[in-house]
């Protein structure tokens, strides 16, 4: 039923069937959440919220964008950066997008997200709920060093900034994500060209 197949009329009563699809309705109709996980600076952010444009202009579904640094600041002030906490924020992203999904909407998240148990973990309380697209934004860290503005690597390096994810703490790359995006020299509307054909092939979208 998730994939949107047909249930054979033998199966079962037609009041059982018709639960069964009220509950259970086929790809285009359930809510999904687009995890996207990568580095800093590798153009996570920047791909959700064109994603997330695109995807109002479709309309159909309402669209909530979980960008990592808008959650920081409202829903993660406390934590600070330890793996703890960097798991408890990752968790809160999670748990706000299964709710976001099993309403049947569309929840785009962008929190780097290090660690692959953790990841896993966010997988498998969404996908109770409806559907689930992990996109590695797998932008080399040298290239994600070059677009840093604000120096943040060039700290880590010097020691000013503990537990930088890439530089002095591990960023755990994904073992089979659903889609994979290297921003060096892909531009933003073919990146997220890329993602919706993914969404349409995988029956999210029509």
């Amino acid at each position: 039923m998730q994939a949107g197949l047909k249930i054979p009329d033998w199966y079962s009563f037609p009041e059982v069937l018709a639960e069964l699809h009220r509950q259970s309705p086929p790809r285009e109709r359930q809510g999904f959440t687009v995890f996207f996980t990568g580095l800093s600076g590798a153009g996570k952010s920047t791909l959700a919220r064109a994603l997330a444009a695109r995807l109002m202009e479709m309309g159909g579904r309402c669209v909530t964008l979980l960008d990592g640094d808008i959650v920081r600041r409202h829903l993660s002030s406390e934590l600070g950066f330890s793996k703890a906490h960097r798991d408890i924020n990752v968790r809160r992203i999670g748990f706000v997008a299964s709710e976001i999904t099993k309403n049947r909407g569309i929840a785009i998240c962008a929190p780097i997200a290090p660690y692959r148990q953790t990841r896993r973990d966010v997988r498998a309380m969404i996908e109770a709920v409806g559907g689930f697209v992990e996109i590695h934004v797998a932008t080399p860290i040298e290239t994600c060093e070059s677009r840093d503005r604000k120096g943040l690597y060039a700290k880590a390096r010097a020691g000013l900034i503990p537990e930088f994810t890439g530089v002095s703490d591990p960023y755990e790359v994904p073992e089979k994500p659903e889609l994979a995006i290297d921003t060096t020299s892909l531009g933003i509307d073919e990146a997220v060209q890329q993602i919706l054909l993914k969404l349409e092939h995988e029956g999210y979208l029509r």
